[in-house]
């Protein structure tokens, strides 16, 4: 079945991890530990790659920009930058790499409606193996944008959604980890990108920047890479309340594979995914739980974040590769899943969403 995921650090991994993503995830593995590199603990622990992608079908994919200014609450691997030009120069770099890809047929750039149901339709047939991965562009964290202004000229490069903050204090707002607001230039961003048509990804909001935001921001809203506050209690989650919210905005929420996410309680280079028991089968509650406060399978989705700076320990213990989220489907109809509403996981809710995001954008 046609996956679609709403999170993958594909240029992150490629430039900041030097990741050859033409590779079989087991050799960028073996070369890692050859080098013996021990810069970041998922080192040799990768999950993700272009063959890998293709063998779990994940034929459709929101890769990101992610280029952090180190500002207070920081998180070394993510905010390496001193100020906003090197994370702008660096995230323009990134979107390069996107371009070869393009040009080399590995990737087929998705902006507008018409793309986004050629490539539905392409991945739809029998026979895939000639048709370019497809993806959209997107921000987390809009460190890189050195004004409001800017929102425009990122749009007309091909970027389509933005979060305006990751972990720590972006420019523009409060993030994971952080209590407050939006600064003034989050307000003036947030209408910007209104006023282009981009679309706003609350992921990584702190409680009050998603509130404020939602008020401010009246355009499509999506929750690329989260999970429920409910049964892992932390601010990086969403609270129940925050996912009615997201519901009557008729957003979607990508459940993401970060075991940290997934066991209440995890210490960080302590706990291990064995030892907690977590597995696919516990990404599968978070959905039960959407699915239970929607009333419906609508508005959850696919989301991993798998290798966005963390690998296999940090991963579900029976998940080897990304080609691996292809049993989720199998084990949503093990739990009494209906196919409609295993088709709306794997891709269909997704797919529902940009089209009725992007129908409004081309009536506006």
């Amino acid at each position: 079945m046609l996956l679609f995921d709403a999170h993958l650090d594909l240029a992150w991994n490629a430039i900041d991890w030097n990741r050859d993503l033409h590779l079989p995830v087991a050799e960028i593995r073996r070369w890692e530990l050859e080098q013996k590199l021990t810069d970041l603990k998922a080192r040799g622990r990768g999950t993700v790659s272009f063959p890998a992608l293709r063998q779990g079908q994940v034929g459709i994919f929101i890769a990101t920009l992610l280029a952090r200014v180190n500002m207070p609450g920081a998180v070394p691997a993510f905010q390496r930058y001193r100020h906003m030009q090197a994370a702008s120069a660096a995230a323009w770099g990134q979107l390069h790499y996107y371009q070869i890809l393009e040009r080399l047929g590995t990737l087929r750039w998705i902006k507008d409606l018409a793309t986004l149901e050629a490539h539905y339709a392409a991945w739809s047939k029998p026979d895939t193996d000639a048709e370019p991965l497809g993806f959209i562009l997107s921000m987390e964290g809009a460190d890189p944008i050195l004004s409001p202004e800017d929102v425009e000229l990122w749009y007309n490069a091909g970027l389509r959604i933005i979060g305006p903050a990751h972990y720590g204090v972006s420019p523009y707002a409060h993030g994971t980890g952080t209590v407050g607001g939006l600064f003034p230039q989050g307000k003036t961003l947030l209408r910007e990108m209104e006023r282009v048509g981009m679309i706003l990804d609350v992921t990584h909001l702190s409680d009050q920047c998603f509130d404020e935001a939602l008020e401010i921001y009246h355009g499509p809203v999506l929750a690329s890479h989260h999970n429920c506050r409910a049964l892992v209690p932390d601010q990086r989650q969403l609270s129940d309340d925050q996912i009615r919210r997201l519901i009557e905005r008729k957003a979607v929420i990508g459940v993401a594979l970060d075991a940290w996410m997934l066991y209440p309680g995890w210490i960080r280079g302590q706990t291990t995914p064995q030892a907690a028991k977590v597995t696919l089968a516990t990404v599968l509650d978070h959905v039960d739980h959407i699915c239970q406060l929607a009333g419906n399978a609508n508005h959850v989705a696919i989301g991993t974040d798998l290798d966005g700076g963390f690998g296999t320990e940090q991963s579900p213990a029976d998940l080897d590769t990304i080609a691996d989220i292809q049993r989720l489907p199998e084990m949503l109809a093990q739990r009494g899943y209906s196919q409609e509403a295993i088709v709306g996981f794997a891709h269909g809710n997704w797919m529902r969403f940009f089209r009725e995001a992007w129908k409004r954008g081309q009536q506006a």
